[in-house]
């Protein structure tokens, strides 16, 4: 593995049995993601970009072909195996948010600690941290109904960050939100990536895909394109596969 790559994808492919049907998802996928870039997935319903993101997201396996995250082959392990890497590799932030009705702000930003078994000083030290980093640090006690939608997709950025993960993995994280709103979530984005996360954002959204600084557009389970913003913010290609 590249030691600039966060994660490379080598031949991957992914196919669902449907009855007497086969469905061919992804089709031998190769890609790299390095430190500190700035990623967006798109394309329409049925390009493959859901199932991308789940598998790396350690989500799904894929059917043939090897993922490595960090350095470790993830393709073959077992359930568990993979929840632990989860866990501590991925920071996921959902269109839906994702977030427990009956727990506040601060609980719920917690959850990723209590699974690694974290203390509980250490988790509410680190989680009202990461809600303040956030601008939430007067909403820790607030439930997510008594939130606005803007604030409760602050908590789920803050809720993916708290555990220092790899990769942010954001799935159309601005899908529930109106356009002013989703312009301060994607202002946040931005700010998180000049901090040096490393973001991965699945959309289908154009306007969404121009915030990154690399497009990676699939269509029919394979990468029909990758682009890169040059430095005056013209787009350049700088790999296309057909």
């Amino acid at each position: 593995m590249n030691p600039e790559s966060v994660l490379e994808l080598h031949h991957v492919s992914k196919q669902y049995v449907m009855g007497e049907a086969t469905l061919d998802a992804l089709k031998d996928i190769n890609l790299s993601i390095y430190r500190n870039e700035y990623v967006a997935f798109i394309g329409p319903s049925g390009s493959g970009k859901s199932t991308l993101m789940n598998i790396v997201g350690c989500l799904d396996k894929p059917t043939s072909g090897e993922y490595i995250l960090n350095g470790t082959p993830v393709a073959q392990l077992d359930d568990n195996a993979l929840a632990r890497i989860r866990n501590r590799e991925i920071g996921f932030i959902f269109q839906n948010f994702n977030l427990l009705g009956r727990a506040n702000a601060l609980h719920n930003v917690m959850q990723p600690l209590i699974y690694r078994g974290s203390p509980l000083s250490e988790r509410k030290r680190m989680a009202t941290q990461t809600l303040q980093s956030v601008g939430l640090g007067d909403r820790l006690q607030h439930l997510p109904n008594q939130l606005s939608g803007g604030q409760r997709q602050r908590v789920a950025i803050a809720r993916a960050l708290v555990g220092k993960p790899s990769i942010l993995l954001a799935d159309e994280p601005t899908g529930n939100l109106d356009s002013s709103t989703s312009r301060d979530v994607m202002a946040m984005f931005d700010e998180l990536h000049k901090q040096g996360h490393n973001i991965i954002i699945v959309t289908h959204d154009q306007n969404i895909a121009n915030h990154c600084q690399r497009v990676i557009r699939l269509m029919d389970g394979q990468i029909l394109s990758d682009t890169a913003r040059a430095a005056d913010d013209e787009n350049q290609e700088i790999m296309r596969r057909v």
